[in-house]
């Protein structure tokens, strides 16, 4: 079995989470599709290097992500630094020839997104052939796995309207200091670019491009605590509606929101066509539900009506634990994202969703914010 070296660019939450996927492989999948070496891990403080080492697992932590780069036993570099850090150490990680998962987004703004890309280029064109991941979990639920199948089948039909929702209550406090994700020169953006970006790729991942968009971004609560005794100007959106239209002629909504009062992490997906419709919520992940249009009606409804499909833990094998029938639940997404990663490390394949996937969701997030009350074309 290939022996694969990690370094880890940033050790706070989402490091937390990617460091346990990494550790589960060997638990989840029988054979895992490699082994696991946790090199270092490069931190902006010395308290999170400490816990790299000692909860994480890492042989050695630093405060300079330049340090992995230089090691020969380091083959894959995971980002989960800020998204203005994104840029700098993505592009010298495809510089370097290291295989590359990034949590999303890709980076800062669509201008970086580019430059990103274009290093890539460079490197592929030059021999280099690294696989280079976006971390979009959402991907990687069962149900929307199977969701997937449904559309590539045709099941559908053609697609009429769609409408997509991420939402979140971490904002409805006033009293709440600015986190850094509604920092516009740490985050580039505001919920369109944190809880956005994913439905953004959702919709690509099922329905295809963006033709055109229509946004309204809002910023409910105009002034936070900054978190030493006074209050900064939030200059990013809390709340974004966007009206969409798609290359295949679907028209539909996405709203992503920090100010659902009531709500916890409820992403929903809403899908019709000629043919048939598919529900999901992520509070509900289990199931997804399929209205097939093509069954014969009759008197008292016949077998017309919504089917709850059991997708629980059904991931193809080598999957072994937890058993495909016991219920799912977030990290479990992550890790399938870091199995696929991994699988594709070692079997030479490209990632996917691709660094260029990346950048296709910052298009549309551009676009978005250059469209207050007008539609901007893609």
């Amino acid at each position: 079995m290939k022996t694969l070296g990690v370094g880890m660019v940033g050790y706070g939450f989402m490091g937390k989470v990617h460091t346990y996927g990494y550790k589960s492989l060997p638990m989840l999948y029988e054979p895992a599709p490699a082994a696991i070496r946790l090199v270092g891990a490069a931190t902006r403080t010395e308290e999170s290097g400490r816990l790299a080492v000692e909860q994480g697992g890492y042989e050695f932590s630093t405060r300079d992500y330049h340090d992995l780069l230089a090691r020969d036993d380091i083959d894959v570099i995971n980002c989960c630094v800020p998204n203005n850090l994104h840029k700098e150490v993505v592009v010298d990680a495809i510089r370097a020839g290291r295989h590359i998962y990034v949590d999303k987004p890709l980076a800062l703004n669509l201008e970086q997104a580019k430059e990103i890309v274009h290093a890539e280029a460079e490197a592929e064109a030059a021999g280099s052939h690294s696989a280079r991941q976006m971390a979009h979990n959402y991907r990687f639920v069962p149900a929307i796995m199977r969701a997937k199948q449904l559309m590539d089948e045709g099941r559908l039909g053609r697609i009429y309207t769609f409408a997509l929702r991420y939402l979140h209550s971490s904002n409805v406090d006033p009293n709440r200091p600015l986190h850094w994700k509604s920092d516009k020169a740490v985050g580039g953006g505001g919920v369109l670019v944190d809880l956005g970006s994913h439905i953004i790729d959702m919709t690509r991942f099922l329905l295809g491009d963006f033709k055109r968009v229509c946004a309204n971004p809002v910023t409910p609560i105009e002034e936070r605590p900054n978190g030493i005794g006074g209050t900064v100007r939030v200059e990013t959106d809390d709340v974004c509606y966007v009206l969409a239209e798609l290359q295949n002629g679907a028209v539909g909504t996405l709203e992503a929101s920090k100010m659902a009062t009531g709500a916890n992490d409820e992403l929903t997906v809403e899908i019709r066509g000629s043919n048939g419709a598919i529900l999901f919520n992520l509070m509900d992940p289990n199931w997804l539900s399929f209205y097939d249009n093509t069954l014969l009606d009759a008197p008292l409804g016949g077998e017309k009506g919504f089917l709850r499909i059991e997708c629980v833990q059904r991931y193809p094998k080598p999957a072994a634990i937890p058993g495909p029938k016991l219920t799912v639940g977030w990290t479990r997404f992550h890790f399938a994202s870091i199995y696929e990663f991994v699988r594709r490390v070692v079997e030479g394949e490209p990632g996917e969703p691709s660094l260029s996937d990346g950048l296709a969701t910052h298009q549309v997030i551009e676009a978005c914010y250059n469209s207050p009350g007008v539609w901007v074309s893609l």
